[in-house]
């Protein structure tokens, strides 16, 4: 069962033990053993050491705790048990935990003292790893003993002197009061000898009921968390002292053992001051005795040490041990008990079992411990691979090497990586929305009067849906135009423009749609000098003009974006490469110099973006092609749409021809495109080389075709300037924003300037930036502390399966 320590001897029952005969008790204090196992002793001394290591910090370390009230006999027991005299005082004589480790060895009988600190007697922190510091010589004379614990615990209680001051003489007369009233630091005493039991336990501070001053409850609490901090544990036997001369309910030790271990699985109760009870009383306190009261898996004890006078005497120890045995013998009613019950009486058989238990306890846990101290070894190793490095030792390389492998990140990032969160696939997407918005300003031309709004309607360019898409379908076909991604472009874009897109000016009316006769009306008000008939090349100029103006807010826009994707880009590199260096003081000044480059090459881009807006100003193009190509197609839609609703016959005839889809219509297409058939046929029979759009003109002779023309004009130069235009932009800003901030060469140069690498004091900056932060140095010492601690205390482990 879980928490239940009792022996594993078939033979025995539970609370039965071997009879102890009279020449054991005889022996010094009494209390050594010789039937013990052989391997008992291995195991104590085994978990005496993993207790030296420190690793009971880390791990739940087998052990024995006596806990009880103040002035409930616990000094009088441990002094029984181990066979020396601890200090005596009045009120409260232990003020801090007192480990005794007792081994029997076939040696001269000796004690040393040590000072366990597992809290900084300074800083009140807990330490990484507990310090154990030897306090005096070996002390071969028990009457030593008693004035050398008396000083430990006066060093633990004031830390704020030398632990050496606490060895001199006259040490009252140099101490008047103490710092602390209780402390978690503990005197540790490791004694031996061949009448020593093979024991080890730790007494605590005797537990206080109430206070009536500030400074007395914060006493008791910090006992109660002492003592809790120790019986919480589940490998944590509590040996419970409780008093026969105070009620039982008056006595707090009993609660707390009870909120830790609730079924009494691994606590064994001791009774002490079996000759105080009251008369007529001791049939209370023997239901105890029979496990009647308050249960405990291991039975309850009853023990009787010296009375005061006689330890004022010096009794000794073996003459104590044979009083205590004289006392249950002869005195009423522990003398008629029943027989199994008088093996609960007695210091040696209390001392017995605990020897069993304890050695049971750690045969059992050992192979658990050794699994636990792998896996904390493995996380505490884990735990400081995941710490920065450590400061280097020659800092001014360290940096370089870092400004390095930053720029030559940076590079790599800018000439592009493939993966889909790299700074290239960011930017793709605007370079998209831009060429989306400059598109969008394209004139929405309508080859119709606006006395005609809402009654003709301009069909879809099909050679503009062939080429761009069908969201691109000329000039937002009067059907789709709301719903397009055209028309979400001009909404956005065109506005910041400036142009309202009312009254009757056409070159404030880009935005909407643009009527033949406002072409008309725009081409004669220009007419200076011209013969009838020719308008001035400053018609299209003018209105060319105007759309180029508009596009500079989506350029400036993409520029904006990929400052922003850049920016947060190399702060993410930046942090990649600086954020586990020092106390983030490179990290810091790195990314403050990296923002000021990005913007130089944000202003360097805007200045390119400025200075390619300044060139589309003028028209002009040598590609003479696709602008011939471009214009014939638009005259040609431009037309048919109009003649669509002037002659309904003759363009989808002229359209059925051009297509080969003679034949298709039914009525009166099918008979006019016969004869535009044959038309085109009379042409080519006599040399004549005549286009379908060339045909509608001369059939179809129309007073607004030189506003055709014009419109015709615009929209043809619109498609090869804003192609151009939308592979140039984003070149531009990639050459100068994007690849420019990460050239390797002047971003080393920039960052080596600005951080003083080359400078005279160049090797104390790069130390001052690799000083670590007190939070991360304090952390790696505790972890490298604790992987020592665990570390050592497997190989202890190790020895002994060796």
């Amino acid at each position: 069962m879980p928490g239940s320590y009792v022996s594993d001897d078939p033979t025995s029952e539970p609370g039965s033990f071997a009879t102890v005969d009279e020449d054991t008790v005889a022996l010094g204090v009494g209390l050594s053993n010789p039937q013990l196992l052989a391997g008992s002793r291995q195991m104590l001394d085994l978990v005496d050491k993993l207790h030296n290591t420190g690793v009971n910090v880390d791990i739940d370390l087998p052990q024995i705790a006596v806990i009880g009230s103040q002035s409930a006999g616990k000094s009088s027991l441990i002094e029984s048990i181990s066979g020396i005299t601890l200090p005596r005082a009045s009120g409260t004589c232990t003020r801090c935990p007192t480990e005794c480790r007792l081994s029997r060895k076939n040696a001269k009988w000796q004690c040393q003292v040590f000072l366990r600190f597992i809290i900084d007697p300074i800083s009140g922190q807990p330490l990484g790893q507990a310090r154990i510091v030897p306090f005096g010589t070996i002390i071969y004379n028990k009457s030593e003993v008693e004035d050398r614990i008396r000083r430990a615990q006066q060093a633990i209680l004031n830390p704020n002197r030398a632990v050496q001051d606490f060895l001199k003489n006259n040490l009252e007369d140099e101490i008047s009061d103490t710092q602390l009233s209780f402390s978690k630091n503990c005197v540790s005493i490791q004694i031996s000898g061949p009448d020593v039991a093979d024991l080890s336990f730790c007494d605590l501070p005797g537990l206080i009921a109430t206070s009536s001053d500030t400074k007395g409850a914060d006493d008791v609490k910090l006992i109660a968390s002492l003592a809790e901090s120790y019986i919480k544990k589940e490998s944590c036997i509590i040996l419970l002292t409780v008093t026969c001369e105070t009620d039982f309910e008056n006595q707090p030790a009993h609660g707390l053992a009870k909120i830790w271990d609730p079924q009494g699985q691994r606590t064994i109760g001791v009774l002490t001051k079996p000759d105080r009870i009251p008369a007529g009383d001791e049939a209370h306190w023997l239901h105890f005795i029979r496990n009647e009261r308050q249960p405990l898996k291991n039975n309850w004890f009853c023990v009787k040490q010296p009375s005061t006078n006689e330890l004022k005497a010096n009794m000794a120890w073996a003459h104590a041990r044979q009083a205590e045995n004289n006392f249950f013998l002869s005195t009423a009613p522990w003398s008629d008990l029943d027989s199994i019950y008088q093996k609960y009486l007695r210091t040696e058989n209390l001392v017995v079992r605990l020897s069993v238990i304890l050695s049971d306890l750690i045969s059992k846990r050992i192979p658990e411990i050794e699994g636990e101290l792998q896996r904390s070894i493995q996380a505490a190793r884990t735990a400081l691979a995941a710490l920065p490095p450590p400061p280097p030792t020659s800092p001014h390389s360290e940096v370089a090497a870092l400004l390095q492998r930053f720029a030559a990140d940076l590079q790599t990032h800018v000439e592009g990586i493939p993966n889909k969160k790299g700074l290239l696939q960011a930017i793709r997407p605007e370079h998209e929305r831009f060429r989306a918005s400059i598109r969008g300003t394209a004139p929405n031309f309508r080859p119709f009067e606006r006395s005609y709004e809402g009654v003709r309607h301009i069909a879809p360019a099909r050679f503009l849906i062939d080429e761009e898409g069908r969201q691109w379908d000329g000039e937002a076909s009067d059907d789709e135009e709301e719903a397009s991604e055209h028309a979400a472009c001009r909404e956005n874009y065109l506005d910041e423009s400036g142009m309202d897109g009312g009254g009757g000016d056409i070159l404030r009316n880009l935005n909407s749609r643009i009527y033949i006769d406002e072409v008309m009306e725009f081409a004669e008000g220009s007419l200076t000098r011209e013969l009838p008939g020719h308008f001035p090349y400053s018609v299209q100029k003018a209105i060319i003009e105007e759309i180029i103006q508009q596009w500079k807010a989506p350029a400036l826009d993409l520029c904006n974006r990929v400052y922003q994707f850049v920016s947060e880009h190399v702060k993410e590199l930046v942090k990649k490469n600086f954020a586990h260096f020092g106390q983030g003081t490179l990290e810091h000044r790195v990314r403050v110099i990296m923002n000021k480059h990005i913007q130089e090459h944000m202003v360097g881009a805007q200045a390119k973006i400025a200075w390619l807006l300044a060139l589309e100003a003028q028209p002009f193009s040598l590609n003479t092609h696709y602008f011939t190509d471009y214009r014939s197609k638009f005259i040609a839609h431009y037309r048919g749409q109009r003649q669509r609703y002037a002659r309904p016959e003759l363009s989808p005839a002229v359209e059925a021809f051009t297509n080969k889809r003679t034949g298709e219509s039914a009525g009166l297409v099918t008979t006019a495109s016969e004869a535009v058939k044959r038309l085109m046929s009379a042409f080519a029979e006599l040399s004549v080389e005549v286009t379908p759009a060339q045909l509608q003109k001369i059939l179809a002779e129309d007073t607004m075709e030189p506003a055709l023309c014009i419109m015709a004009d615009v929209r043809a130069y619109f498609q090869v300037a804003y192609k151009r235009f939308a592979d140039t932009v984003p070149l531009a800003i990639d050459y100068e924003l994007v690849r420019g901030v990460g050239m390797s060469g002047e971003v080393i140069a920039t960052l080596y300037a600005h951080l003083g690498m080359n400078d005279a004091t160049g090797h104390k900056i790069c130390r001052d930036l690799a000083q670590e932060s007190p939070q991360v140095a304090d952390k790696r010492a505790d972890l490298e502390k604790k992987l020592e601690r665990l570390e050592c205390a497997h190989s202890e482990l190790l020895c002994l399966g060796a």
